[in-house]
Parts: structure tokens; sequence; C-alpha cells
């Protein structure tokens, strides 16, 4: 049991360090390819940050614990909401002027519309994940089609003016692409190790496990991006980062997963986890969006989406106790 601790505390610890610089490394070696910095941060950002996510998620669906990779993915997609932005907006309230996040937040919530309909029938088969994976696919394609036409769009000058920041050479650029993706999986698989020993020693499911200390460990490089992205102004920088890995979670991480392992699906995910998840969704763009008013997320909304958080997590532990 101690081990175990050990192993998550210890894998955590790794594993938001190399996202960190994978993402960094990543970033910058898309820049010396040419890549428009509105699709670097759309694009290989939020699969950076995803990262995690996605590779925990198919060591788990590889050792055959896919309640563990559903859980994360969706837990992930609730923790980056409720508890990310809602701790970010409540340090400052957070600005949306980005017309590319304003197209992509209805995206988001179809997205999640197509995944509590994949839900209904009790499991998630190889056929499944086509579905999700050929969406990810298409929405690929269709962002970078946005990105090639919006090079003003203010969340590629939040990225350049971050690439300018920090400078690297293309040599570093790649040792650090290559190694943090080398450490990102070899701390994730004692991650998983870690949390499967915890659950059945306590006699929890991998579903909670995945949902709860898996979920929030995987989503620490997004609370990171965010908080720096906000002290520096870049509101629609750490909106666009939850909104990236939530696509990516939510098609790709769970996509990967079932692809490996077909899963059966606990109703309660759906009438729980998915449920917090697409309210929680539905509000988000509702915040964004501001409709009458120009779209933010004030302290007082930062605080909701806390509270929410904070009761489903609560609920969660009660779960566990009984």
């Amino acid at each position: 049991m101690l081990l175990a601790i050990l192993a998550i505390l210890g894998g955590l610890v790794v594993l938001v360090w190399s996202a960190d610089r994978f993402v960094d490394g990543a970033a910058s070696t898309a820049r010396y390819a040419g890549m428009p910095p509105l699709l670097i941060g759309m694009v290989v950002v939020g699969f950076g940050t995803s990262a995690p996510e996605m590779v925990v998620s198919a060591l788990a669906a590889l050792d055959g614990n896919p309640d563990l990779a559903l859980g994360n993915a969706y837990g992930s997609n609730i923790t980056n909401i409720a508890l990310i932005l809602g701790l970010v907006a409540m340090l400052s309230p957070i600005a949306v002027q980005s017309q590319v996040l304003k197209k992509e937040l209805p995206v988001l919530v179809a997205v999640t519309l197509l995944s509590g309909a994949l839900l209904l029938d009790g499991e998630l088969t190889r056929l499944d994940a086509v579905i999700l994976l050929v969406v990810f696919a298409f929405l690929m394609g269709w962002t970078i089609v946005q990105g090639l036409r919006q090079r003003g769009d203010i969340v590629g000058n939040d990225i350049n003016q971050d690439l300018d920041s920090q400078p690297m050479s293309l040599k570093w650029a790649i040792f650090w692409l290559v190694f943090g993706l080398v450490l990102l999986v070899l701390s994730s698989r004692v991650l998983v190790w870690g949390a499967v020993n915890i659950a059945h020693h306590l006699g929890v499911s991998d579903l909670v496990i995945g949902l709860t200390i898996v979920a929030i460990g995987t989503s620490l490089p997004e609370l990171a991006s965010s908080i720096v992205a906000v002290r520096k102004n870049e509101h629609d920088l750490a909106l666009g980062n939850v909104i990236g890995s939530n696509l990516f979670n939510t098609l790709t991480v769970v996509g990967i997963a079932a692809a490996i392992k077909p899963m059966k699906v606990d109703p309660e995910v759906l009438h729980r986890d998915w449920l917090v998840m697409m309210v929680l969704t539905v509000l988000l763009l509702v915040m964004g969006y501001g409709f009458k008013r120009q779209g933010r997320i004030n302290r007082v909304e930062g605080a909701i989406l806390l509270l929410i958080y904070l009761g489903y997590s609560g609920y969660l532990a009660t779960s566990i106790i009984h």
C-alpha cells in the first residue's frame, strides 16, 4: 500500500514535469516547422496538455482496466472546467475575445452529446471508438483550416508572445519533445500501477479512482498552464487549453481506450459523471458567449463552478465510504 502511494505521488510529479517539457518542446518544434501560432495553441498545446490522459488511459486499457481509462477522461473534463477554470476565474476573471474559441464551444457541447449517445447502450465498442476517432480527425482538419484562415486571432498572438519569451533552439526543442514523451510514458505506467493497487486495496472501483485521484493528477498540466496564462493576461489561451484538452479527452482518449479494450459501461457513468460533464460544458458555453454581454467567466461564476466540483467530489467520496 505504501509503495502504491509513493508510486502515485512520484508518478504524478514526473508526469506533470515531463508533460510541461513535452509541450514546450512540441510547440517550439512546430514553430521551427512553420506552423501558424494559432494552430500551435489549438492543436499542439491542446494535444500536449492532454498527453497525460491519453497515455494513462491507453496503458490502463492495455492492462485490462478500461474503467480507469474512462474515469480518467471524464473526470479530467469535469476537473478542467469546474476546478481549473473555477479557481482561475476566482483569481482573475477570464475574458473571452477569441472568435475561434467561440466557434469551438458549441463543437465541445456537440461532442459531449455524442459521447452520451454512445453510452446509451451500456457499452463502448470498437465501432464507437472508430466514430469518436473519425470525428476527432474531422475536427482536426476543420481546426487546421480555421488556423490558416485566422492567423491574427488573439490565441495565436498569445502563443507567439510565449514562444518569444522563452526561445529554444531546434536541437533542444526536439530533445525535450522526445525525452518528455519517454518520461511521460514511464511516469504514466507507474501512476496506473499505483492507482490500480490502491483501488483494489481499498475495494474502490477503478472508475472512481480514475474520476478522482488520476483525473486530478493528469489535469495538473492544464491547471499550471491556465494559471500562467491568466497571470500573463492571456485569458483566451487559458480557456483554449481547457477546450482543446476536453475535445481530446472526449474523442481521442476515450476512443483509443475503447479501441484497445471495448468496455461495459455502468449506467451511473451516464446518469452521474456524463451528466455533470454535460451541465458544466453547457455552463461554459453560456459564460463564454455572454450573449447580451462580453463573454467572460467572472469570480461569482468561478465560485459556482468550484462549488459544483466540490459537490460532485463530495458525492463520489460518500460512494467510496459506503
